[in-house]
């Protein structure tokens, strides 16, 4: 559906059709001042006045048709087209007759030779036939112009075309990343509550309390901002370091975390909770999995004008291609990277040497804007 605004922006707007006409009749009147000077009229300078006179009422003629050519903005184009070429030639012998009566009528002077007073006053239909035939000069310049008119429409449209679908593409763009963003606190909130639920049924009051204390803070951080805006990726780092606060009540004994960000990159933009299911997945695959200690690591560094943020772990039992879990939030981080980065943001990931899992992303530096 086009909005009204856009109903509006049809056709060409009349600054532009206003210079394109100011432009052509100032050409015309250059062409023909020329041409006289040429075959070498006398009274150049009267002439040159009433050609200027000419010029203006062509001008306002011309302006009217614009207005009226402005009516058929909303038809098809063959419609458009016949239009202006039809109404080309009433207009043409409107300018016609004002330009007889300017030079011929008006205090012809010396502009009218003797013979051609005596062919006015005997021949009958002579000032008509006269008319109609400076007539057919004019309606070439008038279709000229309206050539010029409907190909400045036709851009004017195309252009407010390309603008439409850059905005349904930005909207289509939009709702993806809002509805990857949505699909993250959910899974997040899943996996919270089952470790919760394991510590009531263990009967571990004090470290469920703590755990719900962080997991407040944690959506209260984390939903304060908008689906479609970036953060600093200290903040995000933060946001992470409530998670595996929330987790630690969970594994005590299992989980230590290293984070590693140069001072330079913690006003870096990055989407919001882009690294969330990635530390899940560390977790779920690379603590839970394993009776031994596993540390989570976060890192980053800087590229030129990329950024590299890393997520190691180095658990026993890595994700395999039976766990869709971990597939899914590889996906999310991948899709939500290609929609806000295009091909700049990129993510890697698979089994370290050793042991352990790594996902490393590449994205743009971007400072402002977050």
């Amino acid at each position: 559906m086009i909005d009204t605004a856009e109903e509006g922006e049809r056709g060409v707007a009349p600054a532009i059709a206003l210079y394109s006409i100011l432009g052509f009749w100032f050409f015309y009147t250059i062409i023909v001042s020329l041409r006289a000077v040429v075959i070498g009229f006398e009274s150049q300078g009267e002439m040159a006045a009433r050609r200027m006179v000419v010029a203006t009422i062509g001008i306002i003629v011309t302006w009217i048709f614009y207005l009226v050519l402005r009516r058929f903005d909303h038809k098809p184009l063959v419609v458009r087209v016949v239009a202006a070429f039809s109404l080309a030639a009433p207009f043409a012998l409107a300018m016609a007759a004002a330009n007889y009566y300017i030079f011929n009528v008006y205090d012809p002077g010396n502009f009218i030779s003797d013979g051609e007073k005596m062919k006015m006053a005997k021949e009958e239909g002579y000032v008509l036939i006269s008319i109609v035939e400076d007539a057919l000069s004019r309606y070439f310049f008038l279709s000229a112009w309206a050539g010029l008119y409907l190909a400045l429409s036709y851009a004017s449209e195309a252009h407010r075309t390309e603008r439409r679908a850059a905005r349904l593409e930005r909207a289509a763009q939009q709702a993806e990343l809002r509805s990857l963003r949505y699909q993250v606190n959910p899974h997040f909130l899943f996996n919270t509550l089952n470790s919760l639920s394991t510590l009531v049924m263990r009967n571990r009051p004090d470290e469920a309390e703590k755990m719900i204390m962080s997991l407040s803070n944690f959506y209260r951080t984390s939903l304060t901002g908008d689906p479609l805006d970036d953060v600093p990726l200290e903040e995000e780092v933060h946001l992470q370091k409530l998670y595996l606060d929330i987790e630690a009540v969970r594994f005590p004994d299992r989980l230590a975390t290293a984070i590693d960000i140069p001072a330079g990159l913690l006003s870096a933009c990055v989407p919001g909770l882009i690294l969330q299911p990635l530390v899940e997945n560390a977790i779920k695959y690379g603590v839970s999995r394993t009776s031994s200690p596993v540390t989570i690591r976060i890192t980053a560094r800087e590229d030129g004008d990329q950024m590299h943020i890393a997520i190691t772990d180095d658990g026993d039992n890595p994700p395999g291609a039976g766990d869709a879990g971990s597939g899914i939030g590889l996906a999310n981080v991948r899709d939500r990277l290609t929609a806000r980065f295009g091909d700049a943001g990129r993510i890697v990931y698979g089994p370290r040497e050793g042991k352990g899992f790594s996902v490393l992303l590449t994205l743009p530096i971007i400072r402002r804007g977050c």
